[in-house]
């Protein structure tokens, strides 16, 4: 679903959301996996390895957008993992306002596939503006 046809319901569950910083860089998806999938673990309520690994992509192309796209040096990328009995919803933030967009797939570029696969696995998933940026999100049905 493309960020505009959301519906203005878009709010993020309640509860406390664990959040991490990571520094900008090519070690960052990687690194932000590993915290994400923690946090699952840690969760109480049990999430599925399909829906898991579902998870661990959505990370890993939101974390990689926010590096290539969303950061210069120095910056730093928020990731936020917030769940509810009925979904896992991950937030990542960057410094830059300019709001991704899902591209034409093409065969002639290696990149630029990454929003179409969020919005494949993703139940939902949308921009969200703030003061210093915004935070692409996406939320997985368990």
């Amino acid at each position: 679903m493309r960020p505009s046809a959301l519906p203005n319901c878009c709010a993020p569950p309640s509860g406390p959301p664990a959040q991490a910083i990571f520094p900008k860089g090519a070690e960052a998806p990687a690194a932000a996996r590993t915290y994400v999938r923690d946090v699952l673990a840690n969760d109480d309520e049990h999430l599925d390895d399909d829906r898991r690994d579902d998870v661990d992509l959505i990370v890993s192309e939101l974390v990689t957008n926010a590096y290539r796209y969303g950061t210069e040096p120095g910056d730093s990328i928020l990731v936020t993992v917030l769940t509810t009995p009925d979904l896992v919803r991950v937030e990542v933030a960057d410094p830059c306002r300019t709001f991704p967009r899902i591209r034409v797939e093409s065969g002639e570029r290696a990149r630029g596939r990454g929003l179409n696969l969020v919005d494949v696995l993703a139940a939902r998933w949308g921009v969200t503006e703030r003061p210093m940026g915004k935070a692409v999100w996406a939320e997985v049905a368990r």
